[in-house]
């Protein structure tokens, strides 16, 4: 499929890239549920089940959690509105402990990216959302589709990517508040996050998804093992239990930065290059 040559057109054609089941509602999911209601194509596209992630032991027992990743992932892109749902199937990585061979983080970048540049030439993508050189905090898989998506744009020639992101200076308050707090998240710390994700400078989309809080709470609902692990509470859960209102106002706003633009003022539109 060839790519849209008229730069007005209405509609167009996103593959989102990520690393493992739930990352795509909780870094973009109300771009995606906002796009999908646009009107334009959004393609789903993950490297990994997320079969090495933190869980309950109930979510683990006898090798399932991959197989409960993939049906949660299948519901988050329902409730996104996305309009394909492609896995890649490498292995997961992890977070922590020695990363083995063959996980997605230590294949080729040119082999990890061949299944991404078959599915944006024949989807004829117009954008690709990819994350920032850090991997957001810093996870190895995540750092791959940075590397991955950058190649496998350039040999695709899609023409528009974007890094999925968050303002560090937001997160870095977040976690203060956080680290405030006895016992919510002890193992996470402000200064861990001095280098991750990107800096308000390099950032040039702010996108508001206010409008989209519920399809992205639904998103976050539907990765129920990622809610809470046997050490307790994670990240996904806590945010699950903000009030509606609370919930759209901190995750009400979406952050990226387009490879190519030089930073300015935020613009809420992703495919304003485009246009």
């Amino acid at each position: 499929m060839a790519h849209r040559q008229d730069p007005d057109a209405a509609r167009f054609t996103l593959v989102a890239f990520h690393a493992h089941p739930d990352d795509e509602a909780l870094l973009m999911g109300g771009t995606l549920a906002r796009l999908a209601a646009e009107g334009h194509r959004v393609v789903l596209a993950v490297a990994t089940d997320g079969e090495a992630g933190a869980a309950a032991s109930s979510y683990r027992m006898a090798g399932r959690l991959a197989a409960y990743r993939r049906d949660e992932l299948d519901s988050s892109a329902a409730a996104l509105g996305c309009a394909r749902v492609v896995r890649f199937g490498f292995s997961d990585s992890g977070s922590s402990g020695p990363v083995a061979d063959g996980a997605f983080s230590r294949v080729p970048v040119e082999v990890a990216a061949a299944p991404l540049i078959e599915l944006l030439r024949a989807e004829g993508a117009d954008a690709l959302t990819i994350y920032d050189p850090a991997g957001g905090y810093g996870h190895p898989d995540h750092q791959q589709v940075y590397a991955v998506g950058v190649h496998a744009a350039a040999q695709a020639g899609t023409p528009l990517v974007l890094e999925a992101t968050i303002d560090r200076r937001l997160i870095r308050r977040l976690i203060r508040v956080v680290e405030a707090i006895p016992g919510v998240l002890p193992a996470v710390r402000a200064a861990d996050y001095d280098g991750a994700y990107s800096p308000a400078s390099a950032i040039t989309h702010c996108v508001d998804v206010r409008a989209y809080a519920d399809q992205k709470r639904q998103a976050f609902q539907a990765h129920a093992s990622q809610a809470s692990s046997d050490d307790g509470a994670r990240t996904l859960g806590l945010l699950l239990k903000l009030p509606p209102w609370l919930f759209r106002r901190v995750l009400g706003r979406e952050w990226y930065v387009e490879h190519g633009r030089t930073p300015g003022h935020r613009l809420d539109d992703v495919f304003a290059t485009l246009r």
